[in-house]
């Protein structure tokens, strides 16, 4: 097995978008402050291999570099977001690994979430029909998701013999969508319908498939015109308070926002307010 380090990765450099970088696993495009991560295999519904895993973890590790990005949209292409991990190419060669790879493996997995938590974009999933096992884990992942009537999204691990308990599903979903809700599909691996996850919390809204991609990126392009800084903030805290108390959490927030006091676009909005106009935010 290959490991999967990513020491000769092209993104081990600071990541520069609008230097032509090219993905080599799945599609990217970026556009005026906004990246598009398309999974790009529609004959097999988009599924994830190895080296996919480790592209994508790397892309949004350096994310944390790419001044230029503002907001990022994660979609698949050809009417399907994922079905997770490749049968042929990623299970298939599991069951023939020993601990040590094994665990390497389940590792990049969890980076691949740690990667999209961690980056201070706003991330926007884009998420049409099958949404399943990994690309579940990748849609919990966003910050944002926006679905279709027909998007179906299951957590089918336990369909192949494993445990619920994958690339930290049972921290996220229990937190999106309610404990009971999340044991009953971690349990059964049964698909959750578009009208369940967004009355329950996991669809921010559904839209028809021919203007999910759209809705998706008008949102990170508000987004990217929104206080870029401010927005990695906001990130940063949602994650981080989740384990703290609320008097840690009202301190942490007391100096989150005093910093964010200090920056260039907190000027700018209230210059622009005493001006009756509109903000531009820039970011610092």
């Amino acid at each position: 097995m290959k490991h999967y380090i990513g020491a000769d990765s092209p993104m081990r450099a600071q990541f520069e978008p609008k230097a032509g970088f090219r993905a080599q696993h799945f599609d990217w495009s970026y556009e005026t402050g906004v990246g598009t991560v398309t999974l790009n295999r529609p004959e097999r519904k988009n599924p994830l291999t190895f080296d996919s895993y480790a592209e994508l973890r790397d892309l949004f590790r350096a994310l944390q570099f790419a001044t230029d990005v503002k907001a990022v949209v994660v979609t698949g292409a050809g009417g399907n977001f994922c079905s997770g991990g490749d049968v042929h190419d990623i299970i298939g060669p599991l069951t023939r690994m020993q601990m040590p790879e094994l665990l390497e493996f389940t590792r990049m997995t969890g980076d691949l979430v740690k990667a999209m938590r961690h980056c201070p974009q706003p991330i926007v999933g884009a998420i049409d029909g099958i949404c399943a096992g990994a690309g579940a884990m990748v849609a919990l992942a966003c910050d944002l998701r926006y679905g279709t009537p027909a998007t179906r999204t299951a957590f089918l691990f336990t369909r192949v013999g494993l445990a619920g308990a994958d690339m930290g599903a049972c921290a996220l979903l229990p937190r999106m969508i309610g404990q009971g809700r999340a044991s009953e599909l971690l349990f059964t691996g049964r698909a959750m319908s578009a009208q369940e996850g967004h009355a329950w919390g996991f669809f921010n809204a559904l839209h028809e498939s021919n203007a999910l991609l759209g809705a998706a990126t008008a949102m990170a392009r508000e987004l990217a015109e929104g206080p870029s800084f401010a927005h990695g903030m906001t990130k940063t805290m949602l994650a981080q308070e989740w384990s703290m108390t609320i008097d840690q959490a009202i301190e942490s927030e007391a100096q989150a926002q005093a910093i964010c006091m200090q920056t260039g676009d907190f000027k700018r909005a209230y210059d622009a307010f005493a001006a009756k106009q509109k903000p531009v935010f820039a970011g610092d």
